[in-house]
């Protein structure tokens, strides 16, 4: 509601009587005379929203000839009709601060920084919290600057007329077109700051009307169902402003005079308005043409002037809006890139996000991540936690320490490859270099050092990842292995006292592939017959493969299962046995049934589904 409208329901919940509230709103008199005082074309008693500047309109009125004459010969109706509106500033006043004291939401959040360790999450972390809302991104480096940040003129390409030298178009004899012609032209561009700024004030208002009609210069509609801009914003009014790698950049030198916007007041909006340059002020003039903002005398309240919005949209003063958050990213291994100030640290919520094992965003379910080097695999997580420790004892720091994602696995696989080129690369060179390598874990069995040219081999001419040198480091870290070779392991060696023959760790090629563990087998001879057969029913399926392949004394809930059986049976069966976690033993039936299949192989049944295999034509090959 406008405050004209908000001050005829007081009066009329006020008194019985409809004259007065004609009487008591009747103020055209009154703003022309303020007018003439005031030396404007027109004024609106309404622009008032403090009582205080009330008064000071009351005490010139008072002093004024032309209205004690006609307030004189109204039988004082004008000055009653001002005492009425001061009643309802005074009310409004009130209620407005009690409100403040209970009910003013606390801006938490509005500037945060999550920093930490490379590789902990801290982007992920925003993407997650931000899914699905409206986000403008930016990364800071050291060449960051306002301009780049906030905006500036640039020059811009653009097709114009061709004129010739008496300023007449050119026109083409065939075509009878206008001839273009390609100009240089400067041009205000925006960058992320303004882009998030113009976006965050719209959200909080609506394009007038541009009929003629009575809804002109007055809220739109539309804004009937608008939440209060003092409740907690809804999610489609949120507008986020995410920085990456904010300390990369000089921040007082890209923030400019926007680092004063930072401090903001109880209802999220900046406490001290800045002055907008010329350049900036027409761009966002423009941006705002014809947009109406709600509540915007309750905005004005907040600053003790009735037009500090239209200021705002004119683009002459800069204010945060209150759903507008401002997100920022900083690795602590980059702390000393660009120092912040503890001026600038103040404004921003620090959240720290620690080293920790990777988990499935849905599910919560451990990642389980791995290094492959070919031959091995080792757990990522036990990498990260034994690297860790190194790292601290020798740097008693934690900033250089490695967090779970700092490498991006392919399907939950870390090769030797990437592994090398990331992980070696940046403990090498980023961490472990001033501090020698001296200690054991950086030596070979015979006690040569583990340089970083020894991570790779020159073979027929061409270089490749040293895969004993890689496999070396991770041994003398104590890098556990992967746990699905350690259930296996222990699948292998004693599934059922009746049908144990004795650990077997012999690997299989299937149809040429690289030699794979019995579970790897299993899942692989399924997968292929499914995938020659996408026609299958669930219950074809079942009885293709039954249970029975998986041996007499079945511990599990079966060879092939459903997501309903999966969701009933022990967590460690879901992680182990189905890999219930994993995309690659996870299928879909023609009848749209979704199942998944056990890795449950071992030395005791392993010859059921090589069988199997043979039958169809395939081969399966036997290898040390």
């Amino acid at each position: 509601m406008t405050t004209e409208e908000q001050y005829k329901s007081f009066i009329l919940n006020c008194t019985t009587s409809p004259k007065s509230v004609n009487n008591y709103s009747d103020f055209k008199r009154i703003n022309e005379t303020i007018a003439k005082i005031k030396g404007v074309d027109s004024f609106d008693i309404y622009s008032c929203v403090h009582t205080k500047e009330l008064q000071d309109i009351i005490d010139s009125l008072n002093n004024n000839e032309e209205f004690k004459q006609y307030e004189k010969t109204g039988s004082y109706q004008y000055s009653n009709a001002l005492k009425t509106y001061m009643r309802f500033l005074c009310a409004k006043e009130l209620f407005s601060n009690e409100a403040k004291k209970i009910d003013a939401p606390k801006p938490i959040g509005l500037q945060q920084i999550y920093y930490g360790a490379p590789g902990t999450g801290k982007s992920k972390t925003i993407k997650d919290l931000t899914f699905g809302e409206s986000v403008i991104r930016t990364t800071f480096h050291p060449d960051s600057d306002y301009a780049s940040f906030v905006g500036t003129y640039k020059p811009i390409t653009e097709e114009v007329d061709l004129r010739d030298c008496y300023g007449k178009k050119v026109i083409d004899d065939d075509t009878k077109e206008v001839v273009k012609e390609e100009r240089i032209a400067y041009k205000f561009i925006p960058q992320a700051f303004l882009e998030a700024y113009v976006k965050a004030w719209k959200k909080l208002g609506s394009k007038k009307s541009e009929k003629s009609d009575k809804s002109y210069n007055r809220i739109h509609p539309a804004l009937l169902d608008t939440p209060e801009i003092f409740t907690k914003n809804k999610a489609s009014k949120k507008q986020f402003l995410i920085i990456e790698e904010i300390n990369r950049g000089n921040c007082a030198q890209i923030f400019g005079d926007l680092f004063q916007l930072l401090d903001r007041n109880e209802y999220g909006f900046s406490d001290y308005p800045i002055v907008a340059d010329k350049d900036m002020q027409k761009y966002l003039e423009k941006e705002f043409a014809g947009w109406e903002i709600t509540n915007k005398d309750e905005i004005n309240q907040l600053y003790g002037e009735a037009n500090m919005v239209n200021l705002i949209m004119k683009g002459e003063r800069l204010v945060l809006p209150s759903n507008l958050y401002i997100w920022a990213t900083m690795n602590t291994s980059d702390q000393s890139l660009f120092p912040i100030d503890s001026a600038f640290k103040r404004r921003w919520d620090w959240k720290y996000v620690p080293i920790r094992e990777g988990r499935d965003k849905e599910t919560n379910a451990k990642l389980n991540w791995y290094i492959n080097t070919g031959n091995k695999q080792y757990d990522w997580w036990s990498f990260i936690s034994k690297v860790n420790e190194l790292i601290g004892s020798l740097t008693n720091s934690e900033d250089k320490k490695l967090g779970y994602f700092f490498c991006k696995a392919k399907d939950g696989e870390i090769d030797a490859d990437l592994f090398v080129s990331k992980v070696i690369f940046y403990l090498w060179n980023d961490v472990f270099k001033d501090y020698g390598f001296d200690d054991k874990d950086f030596q070979d069995k015979e006690g040569k050092i583990l340089s970083f040219d020894r991570f790779y081999e020159d073979k027929n001419g061409k270089t490749n990842v040293d895969i004993a040198i890689v496999e070396q480091f991770l041994e003398n870290l104590g890098v556990e292995k992967a746990s699905f070779n350690k259930e296996e392991e222990e699948i292998d060696a004693a599934p059922s006292n009746n049908e144990t023959k004795g650990n077997d760790n012999t690997k299989y090629k299937f149809n040429g592939s690289e030699p794979l563990g019995k579970g790897e087998l299993g899942i692989s001879i399924i997968k292929q017959y499914l995938n020659e057969h996408p026609e299958m029913k669930y219950s074809e399926i079942k009885e293709t493969f039954p249970d029975t392949m998986l041996g007499k004394n079945l511990k599990l809930i079966g060879l092939i299962v459903t997501r309903q059986e999966i969701d009933n049976t022990v967590e460690g069966n879901k992680k182990r046995a189905y890999g219930f976690y994993k995309k690659d033993r996870k299928f879909y039936s023609s009848d749209g049934v979704e199942f998944y299949v056990s890795n449950w192989w071992n030395i005791t049944n392993i010859d059921s589904i090589i069988q199997f295999a043979k039958e169809q034509g395939w081969t399966v090959e036997p290898t040390k």
